[in-house]
């Protein structure tokens, strides 16, 4: 039999024909490959680096490669959205689990404390002022509102109230930019203005919102604002806002001060920072601890390091001075060296809103960069019209002012014949000659107690104490979670020249005999 016919090819047509177009894709995948090389910018650059690199550190290689596999496998997975997975539940998992729920309370409970707080709150029936009737019936003397001229009860101004209230009505429903300007509005800008000597002032319809708002219509992100740690909450909540970048001196400390104004200015030279806008934020009159700022210490320091001053004067203006135009006025100061000066109405003028004054610029910047100015209501013409009317009533009365000294004064020597001596369980402050003209007055213990709640358990049994005796006072209030640096706890007397020398007297010799009491039920 003939073999030689039957040879076997040792690669079969089918082998022949998937070699060939395996070829063919492997030259194809080439060809694709190399043009798309060649079209690729900077193609030639990455391959050299890739090459280099694998040389040098093939374990290099493989993390990068590893990397872009990932990266690549992260955009192409599917992505997983919460919430997509459905479980389903029988009706009586559902109804045990609506059993154990519990809502989160809307509001912490109250403690004991603030529980006592709320119990002991006196009512006022009719209206306030230097005397109140409370809802037992009892007259005592209020030293615990701001009413430090004795404005509230002028009969000038509540004539001029009356009057206002017929003309304008009671409210007027619209922001300032939008048909809420009334002409006494701008009136009262003036005499603010022409009052307290600055070119011009803008008013606000509330108190707490006005240097809140003021502050971050000036400064921005990024800006320096150096504040003084003992600045009350409303400017607490401006800092805030402002979103600037805020470093703090000890209170009323001009060393410290420029300590930190040294230390900004060496951070600035060290990084090169770009310039921003700085500020220096200061409280006329201390609402926390009662004492008066140096102004021309803080001046001089403004004007050495290139600040801008914003002054707080809520509890000076009406106040200090010959004219109770302010701090400025107090230290015969031009106001034209405070940049920026914010007050409220609702203290001295006895009114409501506030105001910034400052110059022209300044002004007119608010009245579109003040949120609190732009999106609330004006304020009502009655409380404007009565804020011109205590103006002129203060100018045109200079007892007023001496009346208040005299019984800051009488009240003071009194309360210091006894907390003045280092073995005092109580400190008066402030405690300074140079604050002697300050109606605000704070009671502290030496000693702190174990914990807050003893401390304030302690002065709030001097307040009932007080008020039994005929004198209404009160504990100095704080949001002890938000403030920034929280005061001791304290009593705060607010003196007023409605009083007279008798009932001040009065005032100081309750208030000592409220702390011998309750101090020797510690002992």
């Amino acid at each position: 039999m003939d073999l030689v016919g039957l040879r076997v090819p040792l690669v079969n047509e089918a082998a022949k024909e998937l070699a060939y177009n395996l070829v063919v894709a492997v030259n194809t995948t080439y060809s694709i490959a190399s043009g798309i090389y060649n079209s690729v910018p900077g193609a030639s650059i990455v391959y050299k680096y890739v090459k280099a690199s694998h040389q040098n550190d093939p374990f290099r290689t493989l993390l990068e490669g590893l990397l872009l596999a990932f990266m690549i496998w992260y955009w192409v997975a599917k992505r997983y959205k919460p919430g997509t997975e459905k479980f389903k539940l029988t009706d009586k998992e559902i109804d045990e689990l609506c059993e154990e729920w519990e809502p989160e309370p809307l509001v912490p409970e109250l403690t004991e404390m603030q529980k006592i707080e709320l119990e002991r709150t006196p009512v006022i029936v009719g209206p306030a002022g230097p005397k109140v009737t409370l809802l037992n019936g009892k007259t005592v003397l209020n030293v615990a509102s701001y009413n430090f001229l004795g404005v509230m009860n002028s009969e000038r101004v509540k004539e001029k109230a009356v009057e206002t209230l017929r003309k304008y009505g009671v409210g007027t429903c619209g922001p300032p930019g939008f048909y809420g300007t009334l002409d006494v509005h701008q009136e009262l800008e003036a005499k603010l203005a022409e009052f307290v000597g600055a070119e011009s002032a803008i008013i606000y319809s509330q108190a707490f919102s006005t240097i809140a708002s003021a502050l971050p219509a000036f400064a921005k992100r990024g800006d320096i604002i150096v504040a003084d740690d003992g600045v009350n909450f409303a400017i607490q909540k401006g800092l805030a806002s402002s979103r600037s970048v805020i470093k703090f001196y000890k209170h009323n400390d001009m060393e410290d001060l420029e300590r930190v104004l040294k230390q900004v200015q060496a951070e600035h030279v060290k990084r090169k920072k770009p310039l921003t806008r700085r500020f220096l934020v200061s409280e006329a009159v201390s609402q926390n601890y009662g004492d008066i700022a140096p102004l021309p210490d803080l001046i001089a320091l403004k004007n050495k390091y290139k600040y801008r001053l914003i002054l707080e004067e809520s509890l000076s203006f009406g106040v200090l001075g010959k004219r109770g135009a302010g701090l400025a006025d107090h230290f015969d100061i031009s106001a034209s060296e405070v940049d920026i000066m914010s007050a409220s109405m609702a203290n001295s003028l006895a009114s409501g809103g506030g105001f910034v004054c400052g110059s022209a610029e300044i002004v007119e910047h608010q009245r579109l960069a003040g949120q609190a100015y732009t999106f609330s209501a004006s304020l009502p013409a009655i409380l404007a019209v009565s804020a011109i009317e205590a103006i002129q009533v203060i100018s045109d009365n200079g007892q007023l002012l001496k009346q208040l000294r005299d019984n800051i004064l009488t009240v003071r020597s009194s309360l210091s014949q006894l907390f003045s001596s280092p073995d005092s369980a109580v400190v008066m402050s402030p405690s300074s000659d140079r604050d002697l003209n300050s109606p605000v007055i704070h009671l502290r213990l030496r000693k702190h107690l174990a914990n807050r709640s003893d401390e304030e358990k302690l002065l709030q049994e001097v307040v009932d104490l007080c008020l039994k005796d005929g004198v209404l006072v009160a504990r100095a209030k704080y949001a002890h979670s938000q403030e920034l640096h929280l005061p001791a706890s304290s009593i705060r007397l607010l003196v007023t020249g409605g009083h007279s020398k008798k009932e001040a007297e009065k005032v100081a010799d309750v208030v000592k005999g409220a702390f011998k009491r309750v101090l020797k039920t510690m002992k």
